[in-house]
């Protein structure tokens, strides 16, 4: 007879949910998108079901699809639910030749988030006290979606909209236009806006070869940023170190590497103070192991969007600076997680405390 905790079923849901007020969520040169969803149900022969997410692209859901069904499936049907480190590594080392990096590793990490929600439930525990963490002290979070498709006015907009919720940070984005004086501008008007006692983090979006994110970040810093957030491509280490050596501001990364071992050059020589690792690129279990990884660095962590997942990451290591709040899930949720004055807690549910609206996964799943 199989143990309850024996992985009976592992599911998966796309959706593509459109915005219930484009305008209210996101600017308008975007508001067409939907979210795609890709979500993921493991079901013990218990009963008790754990829901892993990834936000993704269009054109890449049905390959995360692809890559778990072929690739991960085979190496969790009937395994121990429970032993959460162990199905990683089982996952991590049967997909090598095909994994390390890319959309095996993303339905990894789906699959990662959704053992930890089962495991929380089965101890009755949320994440964060099942990690051993503290979840009384509210984590300082940073309003983001200033975009660079707003123009100036539209992200100073938004980012009062921010301010008058009690944040005291917000990010903008610039590069990825011609207009290199515009960006400036924007950073200026920003400021000026906003006033002195708010921090400002700015988004480039790999957009920028290192002689010009030197160039640009140079005349950024009279505007007192708090940091300058991937001014080239990830696999530019050399580049990196430039843009850091050059300028008098904290120059951070790390949403597009892949595991602790794609991070090792972004911490050499205190090239980054703050790593901003993703979810989605190695699940909870890696995340966690980043943020010890970059505390013997004494790296601080910022993890990069899902505040709602990364609220229990945050409550359970010694390094977490902040969080990046987004509004744009808010409606999917059953119980979304609410900031109160610029400030998230983790919730006290079981797992991580997240279920989809199951009216809106029915009206807007895709077909296969």
């Amino acid at each position: 007879m199989a143990s309850p905790d024996t992985i009976k079923d592992v599911r998966t849901i796309l959706t593509s949910i459109p915005f219930p007020d484009p305008k209210a969520f996101i600017h308008p040169a975007r508001e067409g998108r939907p979210r795609i969803m890709f979500i993921v149900e493991i079901e013990t022969a218990g009963g008790i079901v754990g829901m892993g997410y990834i936000k993704c692209f269009p054109d890449s859901i049905r390959t995360l699809d692809a890559a778990l069904h072929e690739a991960l499936k085979p190496l969790l049907l009937g395994q121990d639910a429970t032993a959460v480190e162990a199905l990683w590594q089982r996952m991590w080392q049967g997909s090598y030749r095909i994994g390390r990096m890319g959309a095996v590793l993303m339905a990894l990490s789906a699959v990662d988030i959704a053992l930890w929600d089962a495991l929380g439930k089965r101890a009755g525990l949320p994440l964060f006290r099942l990690w051993g963490g503290d979840g009384s002290k509210a984590q300082p979070a940073y309003g983001t979606g200033c975009f660079r498709e707003m123009g100036g006015d539209g992200m100073i907009e938004k980012a009062r909209r921010y301010l008058a919720r009690g944040f005291k940070a917000i990010k903008m984005q610039a590069s990825h236009t011609t207009d290199l004086a515009g960006d400036v501008t924007n950073v200026r008007r920003m400021r000026e806006a906003v006033g002195p006692a708010i921090d400002i983090m700015i988004d480039i979006n790999q957009g920028w070869s290192a002689d010009v994110a030197i160039l640009m970040g140079k005349k950024f810093e009279p505007y007192d940023l708090y940091w300058f957030e991937e001014p080239v491509p990830p696999h530019d280490f050399v580049g990196y170190r430039r843009v850091a050596q050059a300028l008098n501001m904290r120059v951070v990364g790390g949403e597009a590497h892949y595991t602790r071992w794609d991070l090792p050059p972004l911490l050499a020589d205190g090239l980054v103070p703050i790593l901003q690792p993703e979810v989605m690129r190695g699940g909870l279990t890696e995340l966690r192991k980043i943020a010890a990884t970059a505390d013997t660095w004494g790296v601080k962590v910022a993890p990069h969007q899902n505040f709602e997942l990364n609220s229990h990451v945050m409550a359970a290591i010694p390094n977490g600076l902040i969080l990046e709040m987004s509004d744009q899930l808010a409606d999917l949720w059953v119980e979304p997680l609410v900031p109160v004055n610029g400030t998230v807690r983790p919730p006290e549910r079981p797992g991580h405390g997240l279920r989809f609206k199951p009216e809106l996964v029915r009206e807007y799943t895709l077909g296969r």
